[in-house]
């Protein structure tokens, strides 16, 4: 079992910064690649930020320059910094991690997802 849990997120104004974790515990083998995503009411999910074990990072062109992905391998955690945020960026953030778990088996598991509202 695999127990995930997001915390950060809440209320900012027009050009403010929120940060983000997620934190993954039980029977974890590995953390391999991780995600940010995104989503609003009628929209898709958008993957907007991802970071491998080795911590390379890649961000979709709309948070690109305002938003920092980290990791802390060691608590398996996920961190998402996020500057100057507008408007548009309010949205359900969700994460996912690619857990190897002890008996072996590789699959992504997915946070609760966390609100961030962002108006003045």
């Amino acid at each position: 079992q695999v127990q995930i849990v997001e915390s950060g997120g809440g209320l900012v104004q027009p050009g403010g910064s929120l940060s983000l974790s997620c934190a993954a515990s039980g029977s974890i083998s590995s953390v391999y690649t991780m995600h940010w995503h995104r989503q609003t009411p009628g929209s898709q999910r958008e993957n907007i930020a991802t970071i491998t074990r080795d911590e390379t990072s890649a961000y979709s062109d709309s948070v690109k320059g305002r938003f920092t992905i980290s990791r802390d391998n060691a608590k398996n955690t996920l961190f998402l910094q996020m500057n100057s945020l507008k408007p548009e960026d309010a949205a359900v953030y969700y994460c996912e991690l690619v857990v190897r778990t002890t008996d072996g088996t590789v699959r992504g598991y997915w946070g609760q997802g966390i609100q961030v509202t962002v108006s003045s």
